[in-house]
């Protein structure tokens, strides 16, 4: 991602060109200037006529009428020889890109080294490249050679190789990095006025050394935090990537769209952020950002707060709702103010409350113990059915009364025995019928009396064998006909008297 941000484009080019060691020099012809971009020695060539140049000084160089070098010289300068830059690509954060680069001098200050960061790169073949380059640039400022004399062929960008120099490591092949060339013209005056000259002079360094433009070129820098809108494909209203970026129109941007070109991927900071867990609330599209930029750099934007305005405002009216704290999404796609889930806290004095919505399902899930405590009343109101799966023992406690409606029917399966204890009376009613099946025994123990009453007609069957006990007396009444059918014959033992009544015949 790369952004010209409050400069001009030669300001924009520039520092680029000096970031990859891009340098460049003009050639003139009539009619014509040329910009020549190079970045190796290699793209240097003489100028026509000027591959050799001569050094001639002193009362020699009066006498000579050839084009010459007149004048000569060097300096040095110290320049740390090892360069080290490092940076961080979160798409591969285990991974180390710090690069370091070495150049053996002579000098006794040549192993201190410049280490930089960030190195504005995430790949490791980028690194070494700039890393080379850094030094590269340092490294040309070292020996800097200074020359003058009548060379009409003297030119930034080609080079020469210096003969008869009487410095024998002096006459070698160098390269023009500035030059000036100065003329006087003949004055139209009788007598007494200079002739023409011409002088050329220069600087120039070995031509088998790289050389580089220094970085002179200030890169912009943000100074505070930016808001933007959050953008993306027409149609959609969350657009994002598998790490959670999004893209934004900057309101000094005139140039780009509201759309998914506007930037490039941006990343967002969240209140949590770890390996699998963390929050996640993505920034919607026409929602405003606050962005802030990695050491004030505009091409490295990190999106760290989101704010309101008049087009997107808080879910609760302010300041009418001034002590509610929460969170309130919006379904999407096509989703409007009424679909939504949310969490919400009231805080207000005397009328505080927690509140949860659901827009359609609601999962819990707690894989250990859960408690709930009410101090008041419960109330639960479920629309449609309600499943309990208990899969151990449940036990249910009621201090005082119990009340349950059940409006259609009722199935009670029990798979084993059932137990129920009531401590006082127990009143049961059936308005219509009622049906007991007992597959084995039943055994019924009244503890004093019992009292059948039944309001038509009553019918026993007994399948096999019928035994009755009383203890004491029995009265048996009849309010009408008795008819007893004995299949076989019938036996009766009497203790004592038996009287029989006969009304009738």
């Amino acid at each position: 991602y790369c952004v010209q941000y409050r400069e001009t484009d030669f300001n924009f080019v520039s520092r680029l060109m000096e970031q990859q060691g891009i340098y460049y020099y003009f050639t003139h012809k009539d009619g014509k200037h040329t910009a020549v971009l190079c970045d190796s020695p290699s793209a240097h060539e003489p100028y026509p006529g000027y591959a050799q140049l001569p050094f001639v000084s002193g009362e020699r160089a009066l006498r000579i009428e050839r084009e010459r070098i007149t004048e000569w010289g060097f300096s040095w300068e110290v320049q740390p020889g090892a360069y080290a830059i490092d940076d961080f690509d979160f798409k591969k954060p285990s991974v180390e890109l710090l690069q370091q680069t070495r150049h053996k001098r002579d000098y006794a200050e040549a192993e201190h080294e410049i280490y930089d960061y960030p190195g504005e790169y995430d790949s490791k073949g980028e690194g070494e490249a700039y890393v080379r380059i850094r030094l590269e640039e340092l490294q040309s400022q070292v020996q800097i050679m200074q020359g003058a004399g009548n060379a009409r062929g003297i030119a930034t960008g080609c080079v020469f190789e210096l003969e008869e120099q009487p410095r024998e490591d002096q006459n070698r092949k160098y390269l023009i990095t500035a030059s000036r060339l100065d003329f006087v013209l003949a004055a139209h005056e009788a007598g007494g006025g200079e002739g023409a000259s011409f002088r050329s002079s220069f600087d120039c360094i070995a031509s088998d050394l790289p050389f580089r433009t220094q970085r002179t070129t200030r890169k912009p820098l943000v100074q505070g935090l930016q808001t933007a809108i959050v953008v993306g494909p027409a149609g959609d209203e969350i657009y994002t990537d598998e790490y959670g970026r999004v893209k934004v129109h900057f309101h000094w941007d005139r140039h780009g769209k509201d759309d998914e070109n506007a930037s490039c991927w941006i990343r967002v900071s969240h209140p949590w952020a770890g390996k699998n867990f963390g929050m996640v609330a993505m920034p919607r599209i026409g929602q405003e950002v606050v962005v802030e930029f990695l050491e004030g750099d505009p091409d490295r934007p990190l999106i760290t707060g989101r704010v309101y305005n008049a087009e997107q405002m808080p879910p609760w009216e302010l300041p009418a709702n001034k002590t509610q704290t929460g969170v309130l999404t919006r379904s999407s796609l096509g989703g409007s103010g009424a679909n939504a889930n949310a969490i919400r806290f009231e805080d207000k004095k005397g009328s505080e409350q927690l509140w949860i919505h659901a827009e359609k399902n609601q999962d819990i899930e707690v894989e250990n113990d859960e408690t709930h405590w009410v101090g008041h009343d419960r109330m639960k109101t479920i629309d449609n059915d309600e499943t309990t799966h208990v899969k151990h023992d449940r036990t249910e406690t009621v201090d005082n009364n119990e009340t349950i409606t059940i409006h259609g029917q009722r199935t009670e399966t029990v798979d084993k025995d059932e137990t129920i204890t009531i401590h006082q009376n127990r009143s049961e009613r059936v308005d219509i019928d009622e049906k007991i099946s007992i597959g084995a025994n039943r055994s019924e123990d009244v503890g004093v009396n019992e009292s059948i009453t039944i309001g038509s007609d009553r019918s026993v069957t007994v399948g096999a064998n019928e035994t009755k006990t009383v203890a004491l007396q029995r009265t048996h009444t009849v309010g009408v006909n008795e008819t007893i059918a004995i299949g076989a014959a019938q036996e009766v033992a009497i203790g004592a008297f038996q009287s029989v009544n006969v009304g009738a015949n």
